[in-house]
Parts: structure tokens; sequence; C-alpha cells
């Protein structure tokens, strides 16, 4: 049971990111990276983790595309051979923008520190 579940997580995931990218024709969206793909264990919806290349407005883009997430859901459909398909649930991911933030921190601690007169042990 747990196999045909991953092959269908496989296959739901591999089709949203064929149409997020090629078929949703919104231009408040822009482009889409779709990070992951979490399915319900009797597979009555899925969330979609996505990021976007400009993330100044990502939580926007997601409101955009859960507005678009029939159209996604019906094109998903239409392209697998199973007898329910999922409700699609958009969510931002923030891990690009956290990963930044630690960057930028380590970046700025790292500076301070070089920034810091040597010490040495040896007194004369």
């Amino acid at each position: 049971m747990a196999d045909r579940h991953n092959r269908v997580k496989a296959l739901i995931e591999r089709n949203i990111r064929d149409i997020v990218a090629f078929e949703i024709k919104n231009p408040k969206i822009g482009f889409v990276v779709v990070n992951d793909v979490e399915v319900y264990d009797d597979l009555s919806g899925a969330k979609v983790y996505v990021s976007f290349l400009d993330t100044k407005y990502g939580r926007q883009k997601v409101a955009e595309l859960n507005k678009s997430s029939g159209f996604v859901r019906s094109s998903l459909a239409k392209k697998m051979d199973i007898y329910k398909v999922p409700k699609i649930f958009f969510i931002y991911d923030e891990t690009m923008e956290k990963a930044a933030r630690i960057d930028e921190a380590l970046a700025k601690e790292e500076e301070e520190l070089a920034a810091l007169p040597s010490q040495d042990t040896e007194s004369k």
C-alpha cells in the first residue's frame, strides 16, 4: 500500500510541476518552484509547497495559485488515471528565505569576529 502511495505522490508531483510551469497563464504568479508535495493517506488532498524567484510578494502569489487550484485539479485529472484526484492546497515554502537570513547572520557574525583585535597569549 505504501508503494502505491509513493508512486501516486511522485506522479502527482511531476504533473503539478508541469501544470504550474506550462499551463497556468496568470502573470501575477510568475515563475513557480514546486519544492515538495505531501499527499494525504486517503488521497483526498495534496499539500504543494511552492516558492518563487521573486520572494517579495510570495503570500499574494500563493493566494493566486490557490485561486487556480480547481484548474490544476481538473488538468491533473486529465493527465492521471486514478479514481479520486486529490484537492490541491498550495502552501508558501519559506525555506529559501530562512536560509538566506541564516547566511546573512553568519556573514555578519564572521565580519564582527574578523574586526576584533587578535589577542596574543604570549607576553613579553
